[in-house]
């Protein structure tokens, strides 16, 4: 009896310890765009009711014990730069009226965005309370405030807080200050396109709060001059966590890689032309931010195949690191340019039109630069062996067999049709058979053997 008292007393203590934890959770403050222009279309729809439906499903999925604040501006009076209202005070078990005061909207005024974070500042110093705060916004500050510098100001002050700000349907130019206003926030710019972009970076802001580690790391991808979407796996070499994950929104991606040695995995979301890629050995470290931008812009390999110094045609594949063969090319004794992605690649090349156990070749860890052309140059070697086979000084047709001296392995073959044949074979010593044909095939088979030089050409005539 007594160890069942003790085990039920020690699982109320750890309950009760878990449920304490979860209630002192800093809270989430989102201060929410009600300005006219939310009226504007999206997709078919206004932008206010994208947002309103995409910030009701995040806070429905987030945990009962989080602590909600809800706090709206331009949503009573039409130009009022003061019109910002604090709808909901951040409790524990308040989802229920953060999503109707959501719903409840009308957008209206103006986009007071210094005066908002003011207010919200002004209530967290006053508390002495640290929080997460989501800023959504689809216009520029239109109150003659400047939101980066009240965020600075306030960082600089000590107050602890983390704001993250998700420009709605924003053009590239209008961002700067609020890009500013996120990074001196310790937080991130996230640019939300669509209504699913919305709802998938709301779900990102709500999990990166202010009790997460400063985000140390950034991740910037890019295509041909652009931005591009990506998702990135940073795998922990030394210490073998789970991998760290992160989408950048076609934008620069934060978050936190405890310090080690990474290799990331770049998987873009977006073109299909467009392969993933690996950059490896990534280190991070605690009090500095690490950046790495990733380029999938296309590098160019500038193949030339020769044989003896002159233009050969060949054929060359260029396979990854899987084995996959990402690109092929027919050289016609001519250069050829083959772009893929960037990374380290083997290249094999196929000489045509000549024989031996010199004609393919496979160079490795072939590194194909964004943006860079790389000139690769590989030259065979061949000599030629012309045979005549004749009976009375008249040709006569035969099947020749040659082979690889040191190795026995065939190499090539042909009949001479009673006019000769010629090969060419990679430099070194050979065995050939002849037997005769037609007329002649009751004559006995002759074996020789032949040395074959680089540019040089070995004739041999055979009676029978």
């Amino acid at each position: 009896m007594k160890k069942i008292t003790f085990l039920f007393l020690t699982l109320f203590i750890v309950f009760n310890s878990q449920g304490q934890s979860l209630e002192n959770q800093p809270p989430i403050i989102f201060i929410y765009d009600a300005s006219g222009s939310m009226w504007g279309q999206m997709q078919g729809k206004t932008k206010m009711e994208i947002a309103a439906n995409a910030l009701s499903s995040t806070i429905g999925n987030l945990t009962e014990h989080q602590k909600l604040g809800f706090v709206a501006y331009g949503h009573r009076k039409e130009g009022d730069c003061e019109d910002v209202e604090f709808m909901v005070d951040a409790e524990t078990g308040t989802k229920k009226e953060v999503i109707a005061a959501v719903k409840g909207i009308k957008p209206l005024g103006k986009t007071p965005l210094a005066y908002s974070a003011t207010l919200v500042i002004d209530q967290l110093r006053a508390a002495k309370q640290k929080a997460t705060i989501i800023l959504i916004t689809d216009g520029i500050e239109s109150c003659d405030g400047n939101i980066c510098e009240i965020v600075q100001a306030a960082k600089d002050e000590g107050i602890d807080f983390k704001l993250h700000i998700i420009g709605f349907g924003l053009k590239e130019e209008d961002t700067q200050q609020l890009r500013c206003a996120a990074g001196a926030g310790e937080g991130s710019y996230f640019s939300a396109a669509n209504a699913e972009n919305l709802g998938e970076i709301l779900n990102v802001a709500t999990a990166s709060t202010v009790d997460k580690p400063a985000n140390n790391f950034s991740v910037y991808a890019l295509k041909n001059g652009k931005p591009l979407d990506v998702f990135v796996k940073a795998y922990d070499i030394v210490a073998k966590r789970e991998p760290i994950m992160l989408r950048t929104y076609q934008d620069t991606g934060y978050f936190y890689l405890p310090p080690s040695k990474y290799n990331f995995e770049v998987v873009p979301l977006e073109g299909s032309d467009v392969d993933m890629i690996t950059v490896n050995n990534v280190e991070s470290h605690e009090h500095t931010i690490g950046h790495q931008t990733i380029s999938f812009d296309g590098g160019k390999l500038d193949v030339f195949t020769s044989n003896n110094g002159e233009g050969w045609d060949s054929m060359v594949k260029i396979i990854d690191n899987n084995g996959k063969v990402v690109a092929t090319t027919r050289t016609y004794g001519a250069k050829k340019e083959v772009e893929v992605n960037p990374g380290v690649y083997k290249v094999a090349i196929q000489a045509l039109k000549m024989e031996g156990l010199q004609t393919n070749t496979e160079l490795d860890s072939v590194v194909i630069a964004a943006a860079k052309t790389l000139p690769l140059v590989y030259d065979f070697k061949t000599g030629a062996f012309e045979i005549y086979t004749q009976v009375g000084g008249e040709n006569i047709d035969t099947v020749v067999s040659i082979k690889e001296e040191k190795s026995g392995k065939s190499v090539a073959g042909a009949r001479t049709y009673n006019k000769g044949a010629k090969f060419l074979l990679n430099p070194g010593n050979y065995v050939v058979t002849i037997r005769p044909l037609g007329a002649h095939k009751e004559k006995a088979a002759q074996t020789i053997e032949v040395e074959v030089k680089a540019g040089e050409t070995h004739t041999k005539t055979l009676n029978f």
